[in-house]
């Protein structure tokens, strides 16, 4: 397993959330260009993620190769983060990346090993997974906060 992805994910959760309210709410609801999602759309695309992996990080367990994978742009329009509250889509973010730190602490090792199919060239594994979505929220992040 992968403590150090799960020890990323958790600083994230604790540092991430006080940056993100101390973004004034016009530049984190303003849509930069027709095509591109505001930083409230970014955040709530991160939600799409963690819920989509939750599902690979338990179905994966004990189901043989299942297949989950996702229309983000469906999944981000028809969530309609850009007409909810600022504050509930930062909280729910955070609530929701400190349950799946919980989880994933508790996945045994060897399930770490089992592959999910999400609609790409080849399966991955749990640990693969585990990494790609720290590093994909860590990308997003970066985008938001423009570090």
């Amino acid at each position: 397993m992968s403590t150090t992805a799960i020890a990323r994910l958790l600083h994230l959760c604790d540092t991430i959330p006080s940056i993100l309210r101390d973004i004034d709410e016009h530049s984190f609801s303003q849509i930069p260009f027709p095509d591109k999602w505001s930083k409230k759309e970014i955040l709530g695309h991160l939600i799409d993620s963690a819920t989509n992996n939750h599902q690979r990080f338990i179905r994966g367990q004990f189901q043989d190769l299942p297949f989950i994978a996702y229309d983000q742009v469906q999944w981000n329009e028809k969530s309609q983060y850009q007409h909810m509250q600022t504050e509930q889509i930062i909280s729910f973010w955070e609530a929701y990346n400190r349950h799946l730190v919980a989880l994933l602490q508790l996945i045994p090792a060897e399930n770490m090993m089992k592959k999910v199919d999400r609609g790409e060239e080849e399966p991955r594994t749990l640990q693969y997974i585990l990494e790609d979505y720290v590093d994909h929220m860590e990308h997003h992040l970066r985008q938001i906060i423009q570090y």
